[in-house]
């Protein structure tokens, strides 16, 4: 639209005119602060309809810590919650919170994509620029691609747990409708590592349900795992691409994570009475495999972790802080950010001049990165734990349990979350906000932000350790 049509437009018309141009420049120059923004309406939005008496089993508004706690729980898909799900919140609640489950585990931006898709057949250059950076791709050209390919690979997982889980349901005794929900709610819970259950007495009635805890293993590490990598494998096994250091990294580093998880949680809970120690020895072992993927943030737990040993929380603390893969629906540093930090330390101590892994050099811009997310995610567990020891009367291993999980957007609670104060729970809230954004959109800022200097100052090492 030229300046003069411009200027003879209805006031209306100018305004969005001058609305679009403003996002397209934000788009152009700052992704990831417009990915911010889009989140945080989103969540004004879930805020806003959960805060409706008929979200409410009681049909009288929800108290607004309450609304917004769990709106940033459902859109940031952790899990966390002070209200019981199942009996708190009515059936349009809890697709209200379904919604928002979807929608942070897809990512605004991606939504965003697909619904250009529906109205215009196409994805603008804008819409790619928030995608690709939300997907973690460099080329515009495959955006449409992948965000076609993201949501094939998330319905389709989860329709094949929702065709696991309904006969279970069924199976348990319940109508036809009922077992439906719990199981379309669980089915997108367990994918989108949100941590949220729908059932009145929770999960731990099937510690040792090998058809309700599979399910939740297999799909919560896919989930987990991230679509570029479960793309990637997808396009190996066509024969159409290698596998990229990315996905080897991934599948590797996590692998290794969730035995290691499992065995510590085994080692440290095998005698004690008040989680797993008075179970069959095959419950025992089921639950300690579903202990080394719910840390890594799906949050579905079939034990009772707040009589769990301390050990078990540090061990669980360490898995969370690390979470999933990246552009994934987990949540943490990432386990690429780990196995870099990882590789950068074994590089040093050998004398090597690079880090490598598979073949491939890792490049110093890529390790400094992956020290700004490792840094950035500490000082938030950091600040978020003392603010939360200043505010309750809680020690220290629970307030850090509770933070750690907030940030890493895992769900996983020893049970203090829902008699916190209300300044306790918001500080969580604005966690769980950090959490799942900053490891997304703070690396893609800081990775975008490379500024080229024609003058270089001189070089000179300080003294290090």
């Amino acid at each position: 639209m030229t300046a003069a049509r411009t200027a003879r437009a209805p006031w209306p018309s100018r305004a969005l005119g001058a609305l679009r141009d403003a996002v397209d420049h934000v788009a152009r120059h700052s992704p990831a602060r417009l990915a911010l923004l889009v989140f945080a309406a989103i969540i004004a939005v879930v805020t806003a309809l959960l805060s409706l008496p008929a979200a409410t089993a009681s049909g009288e508004r929800a108290p607004f810590v309450d609304a917004l706690f769990t709106a940033v729980s459902a859109v940031c898909v952790t899990g966390l919650t002070t209200v019981s799900t199942a009996t708190f919140w009515s059936g349009f609640g809890q697709a209200v919170i379904l919604v928002g489950v979807k929608i942070g585990g897809l990512g605004v931006m991606t939504l965003a994509s697909i619904l250009g898709l529906a109205v215009s057949r196409r994805i603008g250059l804008t819409q790619r620029l928030l995608a690709a950076s939300e997907t973690k791709t460099t080329r515009l050209g495959e955006v449409g691609t992948l965000v076609r390919a993201v949501v094939v690979a998330s319905l389709a997982v989860e329709l094949v747990l929702f065709l696991v889980l309904l006969p279970r349901f069924l199976a348990l005794g319940e109508e036809l409708a009922a077992a439906s929900w719990h199981a379309v709610f669980m089915a997108l819970s367990i994918f989108n590592n949100a941590g949220f259950v729908v059932l009145e007495d929770g999960m731990e009635p099937f510690v040792g349900d090998w058809w309700m805890c599979l399910p939740i293993i297999i799909g919560g590490a896919v989930g987990a795992l991230g679509f570029p990598v479960i793309l990637n494998v997808v396009g190996r096994v066509r024969g159409e691409r290698r596998l990229s250091l990315h996905t080897k990294l991934t599948v590797v580093t996590y692998a290794l994570l969730a035995v290691g998880g499992s065995l510590a949680f085994a080692l440290f809970e095998w005698g004690n009475a008040a989680t797993i120690g008075r179970l069959p020895v095959a419950d025992r072992v089921l639950a300690s495999l579903l202990a080394g993927v719910n840390s890594r943030s799906s949050g579905l737990s079939t034990v009772d972790l707040g009589a769990a040993s301390d050990s078990t929380w540090f061990v669980t603390d360490a898995l969370m802080f690390v979470g999933g893969g990246s552009a994934s629906t987990a949540g943490g540093i990432k386990v690429t950010t780990f196995a870099v930090l990882v590789l950068a330390i074994v590089a040093e101590a050998r004398g090597d001049r690079d880090a490598e892994a598979f073949g491939r050099r890792v490049g110093t811009t890529t390790i400094r990165l992956a020290v700004a997310v490792a840094f950035l995610g500490s000082t938030l567990v950091g600040v978020g734990t003392l603010l939360l020891l200043h505010f309750t009367d809680h020690h220290l291993e629970l307030v850090l349990f509770e933070v750690i999980s907030a940030f890493a957007t895992v769900g996983l609670s020893t049970g203090i979350t829902p008699g916190l104060p209300d300044a306790a729970q918001y500080v969580l809230a604005a966690l769980m906000f950090a959490g799942r954004l900053g490891t997304v959109t703070m690396a893609g800022a800081l990775a975008l932000r490379q500024r080229r200097r024609v003058i270089r100052m001189p070089s000179e090492p300080p003294i290090v350790g």
